[in-house]
């Protein structure tokens, strides 16, 4: 199954703030940390169209895990190589010790220019996101989505 991917974090390394995936069928999960001291643009930017109040950390990987859980197997799409670290750090959930995950891959992609319903909130850019790479493939010669795994 593949995944859209988005987070928003506060500035560059910055801690994660918010996270969403949408599946091929337009399954949503989104969660919310919240932020304690944003940087003014992520203040200006993000934190209004957060949409969703806030979760521990602990409660948002119980609920990425049972979502993740629905799949026998993930292909995680992004277009932004932090999107990554923040996901893949988030399985982590002490020293030694990891979200239990279905075996997963992931693609990062060129810039779409996904044109979301709300810019810099996480879910609206995931699904921006999964609508301009599904458009982007639709003129692809069937030998390159399938070496893609597009099919």
């Amino acid at each position: 199954m593949r995944l859209w991917l988005d987070t928003e974090f506060n500035g560059f390394h910055g801690p994660l703030i918010s996270m969403a995936l949408v599946d091929e069928a337009g399954r949503e999960w989104y969660e919310v940390l919240g932020c304690e001291d944003p940087e003014p643009w992520v203040a200006a930017n993000v934190i209004p169209v957060l949409k969703k109040r806030q979760t521990t950390k602990e409660r948002m990987q119980k609920s990425l895990v049972r979502w993740l859980g629905k799949h026998d197997q993930v292909h995680i799409i992004a277009d932004w190589p932090a999107d990554f670290v923040h996901f893949c750090g988030f399985l982590l959930t002490r020293p030694g010790y990891r979200l239990v995950a279905p075996p997963l891959s992931m693609e990062l992609v060129e810039f779409l220019k996904p044109e979301s319903a709300i810019p810099h909130n996480a879910l609206e850019d995931a699904k921006a996101l999964r609508e301009a790479h599904l458009a982007a493939k639709v003129g692809m010669p069937a030998s390159a989505r399938k070496r893609s795994g597009l099919q």
